[in-house]
């Protein structure tokens, strides 16, 4: 982020010549690692330092506020874990998934609730992990940044994979390839099959692109207007000053306190909606 302000003021000073003003190359995803397996690219860059941050954060929160010194008279810490297990529990797993279904995909909607509230909140925490470097006292260090990995649809589209992946396994184990497969068809004429059939496999495609499009556009959105405030900051007169910050804070503080939460629990509650429609399709 440092390294962007900068560009940006150099531009300004400038006169725009030189550098041009995008916050879309803050989502470039350069390789840090080049691991190439086949067709596959593995490598590692900024996307991927994320996840692996927020997975380990993750296992630290489910460790330190669910399973820590867990006694009968809760302290604050222990009341935070049992509101986040009660809220996974009641509010996403009860809602969406046959009470049969519970006991195995409740750890599954309950871990996407806190991993990706996780990912996207250390998205609004600048980090030393972006592709600027700084020279300070002869070393270069990663400079400070803010990025959102679900602001990058291969991510989400994994998470969203996932999903789509259990969704027909379990309806295939619980119903048989037949049953589970037949029960995408309506009770319609015959005759209306080939009208119908081809409608109804699109829409168990179209639960893929939701899960990954809606998490992915309201991230890349929100950090999109954030940066392009900043940006107004330096490229605007003095009068705007004011409004630029303004707006950019009130933005900022709609991500992290509204939108992060928000999506996080769509997407685990959406995950058991369809798992629990699949084991039981008459519902």
């Amino acid at each position: 982020m440092i390294a962007f302000l900068n560009s940006i003021v150099l531009a300004a000073a400038e006169g725009g010549g030189e550098e041009e003003f995008d916050p879309s190359h803050e989502f470039a995803l350069p390789a840090w690692v080049s691991i190439h397996i086949g067709p596959l690219d593995m490598s590692i860059n900024k996307a991927v330092a994320y996840l692996i941050l927020a997975s380990i954060v993750t296992m630290a929160l489910g460790i330190l506020l669910m399973r820590w010194r867990v006694g009968v008279k809760p302290d604050t810490r222990q009341t935070i874990g049992e509101s986040i297990y009660e809220l996974a529990q009641t509010q996403i797993a009860e809602q969406g998934l046959p009470s049969k279904a519970i006991g195995r995909w409740f750890p599954y909607v309950a871990s996407l609730l806190i991993f990706i509230w996780t990912v996207n909140m250390l998205g609004f925490i600048p980090l030393p992990l972006s592709d600027e470097r700084v020279t300070v006292a002869g070393v270069e260090l990663p400079t400070l940044g803010i990025y959102a990995a679900t602001s990058s649809i291969s991510v989400t589209l994994a998470l969203a994979l996932m999903t789509f992946v259990f969704t027909h396994v379990e309806g295939i184990r619980h119903n048989g390839p037949v049953g589970y497969f037949k029960s995408w068809i309506p009770a319609v004429p015959k005759g209306l099959y080939p009208m119908i059939v081809p409608l109804e496999i699109l829409g168990q495609f179209m639960r893929l692109v939701s899960l990954s499009v809606r998490l992915f556009a309201n991230m890349l959105a929100g950090h999109m207007l954030i940066l392009t405030f900043i940006g107004l900051i330096f490229l605007t007169s003095f009068w705007v000053f004011p409004i630029s910050i303004i707006f950019g804070t009130a933005f900022y503080l709609f991500e992290v306190i509204i939108v992060v939460s928000i999506q996080a629990f769509i997407f685990a509650a959406l995950s058991a909606i369809y798992i629990g429609s699949a084991i039981e399709p008459e519902h």
